[in-house]
Order: C-alpha cells, then structure tokens, then sequence
C-alpha cells in the first residue's frame, strides 16, 4: 500500500501526483482522488467490488453487469472552458489488466455516460473511460447547445479528447506505467467520434473501430429530415411498419439471389433494382398493397435528399433491405426526435418550426455554415492519423435505417492512398444500425484492431455471428469491394462455406 506521493510525472500535457503501486486495493484506488489533472474536478475514486455496480440513470437499460470483475471506479468533471462541464469515468481493473485502454463513445446528441459499453473492455483486461459528450440530459435533445458555442464545440470533439487525456493520466497515475496500447471502438454517434479524434487528434489512439459513423452530422440531419418528411408531409405518404415490413419482404424476394445465392439477405444492394411499385394497389388502399403517395415516399427515401436547384445528391438514401426498419425515423407522424431537435432548436431557434418549409438548398448551406466545421469530419482530414500508420476500422450494415450505408462506403473511398495499408472496411449483409437485422452481425472490434496492431496484418475478412441464445450462424464478411461468395456446396449457414473475392 502507498503511503505518500512519491513523484511528479508529465503525461500529455498533464500533470499528475504519480503513484508507485506494489498491489492494486481500496487505499491506492482511493488514492487517485488526489492526482492534479488541469481543469479537472475528481469527484470520486474507489473500488467496486466484482458484479455489484449499479449504474445510474435510464441511458444504461438493462445492460448485464453482474459479469464485470473488480475495478477503481474513478470519476471526474472537465472545465476546459468557463461553460463546459464534461463528465467522465474511468474504469481500472484491480486484477489482470493487460497493459492497454480503450475509449468508449456515445450515442445521438451524448448526454450520459454509457456505462454498457465499458462492460467488455473491462471484462477483457483493458482499463476504460467514457464521457457524457460535455452535457446531462435526453440523448436526442440537442438544445443543450442553443446560444452555447463552446459545449457543441465540447460535443463535436473536445469532450472525447480531453476524456482520452485524463484517462491516460489515470492510468499512468494508478499502475505507474502508462498504457502501452490505445483504441477506441464504438459505434453511431461513438463511429462519428472515433473519426473526430482521428482527424483532430491523431496521437490520441493507435487504432480506431469506427461503426456506422453518423457523419457527417450536417448532412445526416437533412437525410432524416428528408426521410421523416418523405412519410409524414400528409396522411396519405404514411406507411405503417406492417406495410413497411410488407416491402421488405418483396425486396429480400426479389434481390436475395443477386449475389448467386439465396439466403434470405440481400448482400449486394447494388444490384438490387427492386420497385416497390410493384406492390401498387389495383383498387383502393388495402393491407397488402402500396398507394401512390406511398409508392413515393420509398422512392424518396431509397434515392436521398437532393438540391432542388441543382438536382445534385445531398447524401445517400436507405437501401433496399433496410425496410423493416425504417419506421424507427419514417413512422409517418413526425420527424425523428434527435433531428427535428436540431433543426428546432439550433438551426432556426424556433419552437415553432415546420419542417415542410425547410429549403434543400439554401437551408443546407446555412446549416453547414454553421454547424460544419464543429461537428463534421472529412475523409481528407485523416491523412495525417493513416500516414503515421496507425490504423482505421470501419464498418456498417446494409440494412441501417438511421445512418446511410453508402455513407461509409463513399468515405472510405475518399480515403486515398493511405487506405491500403491502414484502413479497412466492412459492409455486414442484413445488419441493422449498431446490431440487429436478418443476418448475423456479432463480432469484437476492440480484438480485430488490437490484434491487427500487435501484428501489423490488416484483416482481410472478419467472421460475423448471431447473438448468443439464438440459432448458430456464423458469415464471413469481406473487406470492401470484396464480397464473399460461397464456395463449394457447404451450408450457408458457416462462414466456412465462403471465401473473398473481388
């Protein structure tokens, strides 16, 4: 057990009380409340027994943490301007800890610690940290930011840096060492982090898992706007989420043989030229068939928002395969709340804004002009964290109903050069946003990137799986443009029945 300070350490601009530990208990956990981190409050530090953290707020759900083993719960708040008020935690495990970190993201406009996701890094050895994106309150409220330029500055991608920092410091401070390995991995709004780092600070992290990135935001906000627009500008366009599932079914019916194999996935959408006017009533409006109105708002929504003045695409459309669940933003009664929050109440400051009067020219450029540089992240920008030869995962489903495939596929392409060696990108057949769809989708990105920064290898494949306590199926997904293609008669159910091509 220590017993005093024994020394000061510098470490990424902070400056710490470091502590030599012979042995990881309560009295060194405790210990940590006294390290000096700049702009920095440490509201709490002490030990959690193992399967006995209870954590607060409703953002965590029903998240399972009876597994996680003993840890040093340290907690804090960071001040980097007179109005931010970043909230953060870092777990450190007391027993076990394999010499590595990694950073958890957020979803939607933050707003909370997402507790869940410090589960598997912990349960696996690494020590963790999270932020609460630099506000408290509802994850899909973004008025935190109205009349208050610093904390989207904190949300667009101060916060997670200064998290990285101070969870660095932490570490060094609690083990004596710092960590020999950092990674970041999350997915959604954590993807659109992951990147932000990457762009602004591309020291923070070695390797990056970047899933479904809501990026850039600007233009995703006027995607859902579109979308939500599409079913919900007059009763007519709305489409129920049985009717919604009615056209999924005819999509996967029409285009699951595309890539020579029939799966019930359609895993190249590219070549899926489904029409879902052939679902078109003969008569009146029915259950089992699509009015005109109705017919016209899939099309919108699979063709993406467009300048009306120059007809140029804005951002992509939704794929064919992804209907299912697309009532998640396209319910027919209204916008999804995070976006009609943004335009609401940041854009225009007006609470009685309608969205039938936005203008897809001008009101995007205004947008952009204002929310641009501090939330979006352009491909060029990482240049300088891929040269370095540190490393980029990214990946996304097919089937995501919040955030565009094709706008991960076209960022990767506008990588450039330095993509072949230190980024990789996997497009999941039947995946919905973050989990979920037709197919399988579970696999560790926090494992793929570490392993492919211990050996040097980029994967080529990843193999994807169903959740536990469902039916075993296993896939291989290819890194992109590769697609894999079964080989031989085995069942399409195992990974093994397929290899990559081009």
């Amino acid at each position: 057990m220590i017993s005093r300070i024994q020394s000061v350490t510098v470490l990424c601009g902070f400056t710490l009380a470091a502590l030599r530990l012979s042995s990881a208990d309560a009295a060194e956990c405790a210990e940590l409340k006294r390290i000096e981190l700049p702009r920095t409050q440490i509201t709490f530090a002490g030990v959690v027994q193992a399967g006995a953290f209870s954590p607060p707020g409703a953002a965590n759900g029903t998240a399972n943490y009876v597994r996680l083993p003993s840890f040093c719960r340290v907690t804090g708040t960071l001040r980097p301007t007179a109005d931010s008020d970043i909230r953060f935690e870092v777990w450190l495990p007391i027993a076990g800890w394999n010499g590595k970190f990694v950073g958890v993201g957020n979803g939607a406009w933050a707003g909370s610690i997402l507790h869940a996701a410090m589960i598997d890094p912990l349960s696996k050895g690494y020590a963790t940290a999270a932020t609460d994106g630099g506000h408290q309150g509802d994850s899909l409220d973004a008025s935190f930011a109205a009349g208050h330029a610093e904390k989207l500055i904190d949300f667009g991608y101060r916060a997670t840096h200064e998290m990285t920092m101070a969870a660095k410091a932490t570490i060094a401070a609690f083990y004596g060492k710092v960590a020999n390995r950092s990674l970041f991995a999350s997915c959604s709004t954590g993807g659109r982090q992951g990147l932000m780092v990457a762009y602004r600070y591309p020291e923070d992290y070695d390797a990056i898992s970047s899933m479904a990135p809501a990026n850039p935001v600007v233009a995703l906000m006027v995607s859902s706007l579109w979308i939500g627009s599409a079913t919900s500008k007059d009763v007519a366009s709305r489409i129920s989420p049985a009717k919604f599932d009615l056209v999924h079914k005819a999509a996967v019916k029409a285009c699951d043989a595309d890539d020579g194999l029939e799966d019930g996935l359609i895993s190249q959408p590219s070549r899926c030229r489904f029409d879902p006017a052939v679902l078109a009533c003969k008569n009146a409006d029915a259950p089992d068939c699509l009015t005109a109105p109705q017919i016209a708002a899939l099309h919108a929504i699979y063709k993406g928002p467009r300048n009306p003045r120059t007809g140029e695409s804005i951002f992509p459309g939704f794929e064919r395969g992804s209907e299912a669940l697309l009532p998640i933003q396209a319910s027919g009664t209204g916008l999804f709340p995070a976006v009609s929050s943004y335009f609401r109440d940041l854009l225009f400051n007006d609470p009685n804004w309608d969205f039938r009067t936005f203008d897809y020219d001008k009101d995007v450029t205004r947008a952009l002009r204002a929310h641009g540089d501090a939330l979006d992240v352009p491909a060029k920008g990482l240049d300088r964290y891929l040269a370095s030869g540190r490393k980029l995962l990214l990946s996304h489903g097919w089937a995501d109903p919040l955030v565009p495939p094709m706008a991960s596929v076209n960022f990767y392409k506008e990588l450039g050069g330095n993509k072949a060696r230190s980024a990789r990108l996997f497009m999941i057949p039947g995946m919905g946003h973050c989990g979920g769809g037709d197919g399988p989708f579970v696999f560790d990105p926090i494992a793929t990137i570490d392993n492919w920064v211990e050996t040097g290898h980029a994967p080529e494949h990843i193999v994807v799986s169903n959740p536990p306590d469902t039916p075993e199926r296993t896939r291989l997904v290819c890194a992109f443009p590769n697609v894999a293609t079964q080989s031989g008669s085995g069942s399409t159910d195992n990974e093994k029945s397929f290899r990559c091509e081009r």
